[in-house]
Order: structure tokens, then sequence, then C-alpha cells
């Protein structure tokens, strides 16, 4: 991987041109002093060109041209340039130059207020409550499943030297096994604690990891499982966001107080005392679900697997597992092996469901839920039911009753069929001392086979759902579509270039562009084209340098996406870049339903070759409207 001697981050509010033409003059800057940088874009269609933490390691410098959140905390310690997004774009020479001369200052890991407004601004403006749940649960998730692994198959490989061969008082002792169960443990522990850190640090960046990490400690002692993980992670989170903006009053000279003090002792402290707060009451259902259990355990075959099956596979490793198993084992120490075998059945089942999804429905599932699941089959066979866990937290709503299903198959065939298990755990190492043992493989496989099928087509159905969503277009700023309406040579034509005209303001040329759209047939309503280009230019002035401007609007009133050109006679005042009047005006017009990324990319093509000399220039030139679409569209037709 190559290294770069500088990196920077560019961002601007509405994320369109003003963040590629800062990107451009960058490295325009760069190269001319022979310089090798990287620049990542925070646009509207998502970050692009991301830093990795490598590139980040290596550079001699960074500069920020942003005038928003690109996250400045990754760049701890380096050496940093923050300027708005206008100076990336105007003074882009300079800031090499600054960065080279060792300007700038050493950054710290201070997390900025704007962390709460870009919360409020995603849930509110486009990612919506149920993407950014899902997000920040996938980011607990992907940290979690290392150790689900690494833990789970140490202890599966303790097993094999005997189902008590951690226990010194057994005797099948082995120093080796317990101490590869010792190890395996630690690092299962560390499951919902991690679950809980990333989902908080997802929300809220660096400050929520600590907060988060100490909130599933408390889950996992306090016997909440998983799901507890989970809660605590989004309530370590907005703890901390409601911190950042409870104490963003406090004077500027603070922000290193705050960042290792104020949040993490009082995140911890809040986060913790609620997270007891909810585990009282837990273990309080968990007793009460064991005395329920207990009145069934001779009840009908299909009623108690039901039961058992759907306790042991709701939260895995939480208080209605633990209900369940407990419950098990102390109905085992009286002589009754019965029970503890269809909660074996139960605890099994899962991990084998991710492997039969995974298999069944190869295609659905990225390379590391192929792994998971195949290391799943292994786990699931020893009874370690926590590798089912990644796959249920992704989509606890939809996958945990596939689970369940299983479980609760595989539990009613193990009590049908009158298998008995006289050991606790083990899975399928203890198949020597069960009773119909084939019977109870084949209750599980059949339990594992059903619910792997439900899990699979859950998991078809979404990723169908989401490329169904990607060609209408309704992809969100993350998904890579590209795909364009039109092909980009087709969208200017001869009629949409207007040179030689006349005007003497902004809304001249907006009224002027809301009517020759209309002529054109490219929209239907001139006063709708009007007042949503009005809109865009109201959040920041779309005039560039050297007298171009950029207008755009997406608009209902739109019906096909185009660019117009309008060349005129005497410049005009735009609030550009440079101060210059504007004489050539490049206005892209989308239709709203179809302002997906393939349009913002076209944008910000325009954008960029705004910054080059010579695509200037040759604009200045030409004379005749079909000359001049050619030229455009050959152009935008070279970047493809």
């Amino acid at each position: 991987m190559a290294n770069y001697q500088l990196i920077a981050a560019t961002g601007c509010p509405t994320g369109i041109a003003h963040t590629y033409m800062a990107q451009e003059a960058l490295e325009a800057a760069a190269k001319k002093k022979g310089i090798t940088i990287k620049v990542e874009t925070h646009g509207q269609v998502g970050i692009e060109n991301e830093l990795t933490a490598e590139e980040i390691a290596a550079a001699d410098a960074v500069i920020i041209a942003a005038d928003k959140d690109v996250h400045p905390e990754r760049f701890a310690s380096k050496r940093l340039i923050n300027v708005s997004v206008t100076k990336g774009i105007k003074e882009a020479d300079q800031l090499i130059a600054d960065a080279l001369a060792g300007k700038g200052k050493i950054a710290g890991g201070v997390v900025s207020e704007k962390q709460v407004e870009r919360l409020e601004n995603e849930t509110e403006h486009g990612e919506g409550l149920g993407r950014f749940i899902y997000k920040n649960l996938m980011n607990g998730v992907s940290h979690m499943l290392p150790f689900v692994v690494a833990g789970g198959v140490l202890i599966a490989i303790s097993f094999l030297f005997g189902i008590y061969s951690y226990d010194p008082e057994s005797s099948q002792y082995n120093a080796f096994a317990a101490q590869l169960k010792d190890i395996g443990g630690l690092a299962m522990g560390l499951m919902v604690p991690i679950l809980s850190a990333y989902i908080a640090e997802g929300v809220a960046k660096r400050p929520g990891l600590v907060v988060g990490f100490v909130g599933g400690l408390v889950a996992s002692n306090s016997g909440t499982g998983f799901l507890g993980g989970i809660v605590s992670g989004f309530l370590a989170g907005a703890v901390v966001l409601g911190l950042i903006r409870l104490l963003k009053g406090l004077p500027k000279q603070l922000d290193g107080l705050k960042a290792i003090f104020l949040y993490p002792v009082l995140g911890v402290f809040i986060t913790g005392s609620l997270m007891y707060l909810l585990a009282g009451p837990m273990q309080s259902v968990n007793a009460g679900m064991m005395r329920f259990l207990s009145g069934f355990e001779n009840s009908n075959p299909l009623i108690l697997g039901l039961i058992v099956g759907s306790m042991c596979a709701f939260d895995m490793g939480g208080p209605v597992n633990k209900a369940a198993y407990v419950t098990g084992t102390a109905l085992l120490a009286q002589g009754n092996t019965t029970f503890m075998a269809g909660v074996s059945a139960a605890c099994i089942a899962p991990p084998l469901t991710t492997g039969v999804a995974v298999l069944l429905f190869r295609k659905y599932y990225d390379t590391s839920d192929r792994n998971a699941g195949l290391v799943n089959i292994i786990l699931g066979s020893t009874h370690i039911t926590e590798g089912a866990i990644p796959f249920a937290a992704k989509n606890p709503l939809f996958n945990l009753p596939s689970f369940m299903i299983g479980s609760s198959i595989a539990a009613i065939l193990t009590y049908t069929f009158k298998v008995q298990v006289p050991a606790p755990h083990g899975g399928f190492l203890v198949l020597p001392v069960v009773t119909h043992g084939a019977l109870w493989v084949i209750s599980i496989l059949i339990g594992s086979v059903v619910g792997g099928c439900l899990l699979g087509m859950i998991q078809k159905r979404g990723v169908e759902k989401m490329a169904k969503a990607e060609r209408e277009g309704e992809a969100t700023p993350e998904k890579k579509s590209d795909v364009m309406t039109l092909p980009t040579e087709q969208l200017l034509k001869e009629n949409q270039v207007l040179v030689n005209q006349n005007f003497k303001t902004q809304d001249d040329v907006f009224g002027f562009l809301a009517k020759q759209a209309v002529t054109i047939g490219i929209a239907n309503d001139s006063a709708a084209v009007f007042k949503d280009l009005k809109k865009r230019e109201a959040e920041g002035s779309t005039g560039m340098i050297d007298g171009f401007a950029i207008p755009h609007a997406k608009s209902a009133a739109i019906t096909t996406p185009s660019i117009l050109v309008v060349k005129l006679e005497a410049g005009i005042e735009w609030h550009s870049l440079d101060g210059q009047l504007i004489r050539t005006v490049i206005s892209l017009l989308i239709p709203e339903k179809e302002a997906g990324r393939g349009h913002l990319q076209l944008l910000s093509k325009v954008a960029t070759l705004l910054m080059k000399d010579d695509f200037k220039q040759q604009l200045n030139v030409l004379k005749d409207s079909a000359d001049i679409a050619n030229y455009i569209n050959a152009q935008l037709t070279e970047m493809e």
C-alpha cells in the first residue's frame, strides 16, 4: 500500500461542488510541488477515497478543508492545518506549502460538539432511525465477532480432552485443556462489552467507547446477555451525546478536560447506574421464569419443547436462556436427564442454523458471514451457542424468531424421542453417554435445517429489497450505485446551450433557466424550478472561480435530468469564491425522484472540470451552442 506525504479531507455543508473542487485544487497544488497526497471527500454520496489508519499514521501532515464534521479525532497527534473548504479551493498552493513547512498544530483527540449536530442531521435529513440503528449495531457486531470465534474455538478444543478436563477435581483434568478453556472463556467474556463499546463508539465516536465498554461489562456481569449489551451500547452513546450537548457552553480551554475526565467519568457513572437499575428487575424475572419452567417438567413434549426452545434461543446467554439452562442443570442434579436433553438440543441448534443458512443461501451472505457460519458448525457441535449471536444481533426482530423456531423443533423432537443427556455441556462430544443419541442428533439437525432455511430466506429478502431500492434510485448514500437515468453524452443538447444572453441579476438567470426548462420539455412548472434553484442557492453560493457558476436544483417539477448552459454578454454579481462577476452558468437540473448517486457524481464532475484551466479557457473561446455542447459532453464522457 502506497504511503502519502500529505493527506487531506474536504467537505462542504451541501456536500457537492465545493467538496470536489477543494479536492482537485489540493491534488493539483501537490502535483506541482512533486508531493504525494490523498484527499478524502465527504460529499452527498458519502465518504469517498477514505483514508486508512495506516495512511494517516504514515503521513507527515494533515489538511482539513471543510465546513462540516470530517471526524478530525482520527488525526490525533498529527500536525494539522484546519481551514474552510473555500480556502481549500482558493489557497491550495499556500496550504500545501504551509503543510510542508511544518505549520499548523498538533491535533488532539477532543471530540467536537458537531458530533451531536451530525447525529441530528443524519436522523432528520436522510439516514433515518432504522438505518442509524442498523449501522451502529453492525459496528458492534463486526468488532465482537472475532472474540466469539477465538474464544469459542479454544473452548471447543479444550472439550476434546474431556468434558470436565478443566476441573482440577475431575479424573479428566488436563492442565493444557484448562488453560485453553480459561483463555477461551476470557475472550468470550469480552463479547458483550465489545459489542456495547463499539455500538457506543459508532453513536458518539471515541468518547462513547469507554462508556459503552463499562456499560457492556455491567450487562455481562448482571446476566442481561447480548440484548443487554445492545441496550447498554445505545444508552452509552446517547448519554455521551447528551453530555456533549450539556457541556458545550464550557470554555474552549476545557475541551481537553471534557474528553479525558468529564465525558468518561460522568458517562460511566450514568450508564452504569442505569444498567444496574435494569439488571435488578431482569434478575427477578429470571427467578420467576425458572419457577415457571420447573412446573412444565412433566408436561406434553410439544408444549415443553416449544417453551424450552424459545427460551434458549431468545437471548443466547441472557436471563431467558439462563433460566432454561440453570433449570436443566438443577433437574439434572436431581437425576432428571430428559429435561436437559431438550435444553442442550435447543442451545446447539442456533449456531448450526447459521451454518445451514450460509451453505444454502451462500450468495446472500458476505465472506465474513460465510466464514463465521462455517465456524459455528464447530461451535454448535460443542454446545457453544454464542456463535449465533452476531447473526441474531444484525436483525434481532426477524432473525431471533428463526432461531427460536429451529430450537423449538429440536427440543420438541428430543422430548418426543425420550432422549436422555446426563451432561450439562459438551454438545456432540457427549454422544457416547446419550440415550438414543442418533435420534438426538437427527432432532437437532431437523431443527437447524428448518431454522437455517428461515434465516436464509430473511437474509435473501433483505438483500433483494436493498438491490431493488438501488435499481429504483432509492439507495442510501452509502450504497455504491452509479447508474444514471441517461448516458452522460445525452444530458447536454444544442438547444440546452444559450449564448449571448443579457441579464442584470442572479434571479433573472434563475427565472430564465426555469422558463427554458419548461420550453424545451425537461420540466413542467417554471415557478417550482425557480423556487428550488433559489432554495439551493440560499444554502451557499454556487459561484465558483474565474467567472463560472454551477447553480443546481432537484425538483419534482423537473422530468428529465439535464444540464443547461448560459453564456452572458456581461458579468453579474453572484458572491463567487474569488469575488469575480459570473459570465458562464452551468446548471444541473435533477428530478427529485432520481436524485441519486449518479447525478450527484455528475455535478461533482462538473465542479472538478471547473478547476482545470484548459477546460475554462476552451469554454471562454467557444461561441457556438453546438460546439459548447459537444465539448462539455466529451469532457464528461472522458471522466467516466
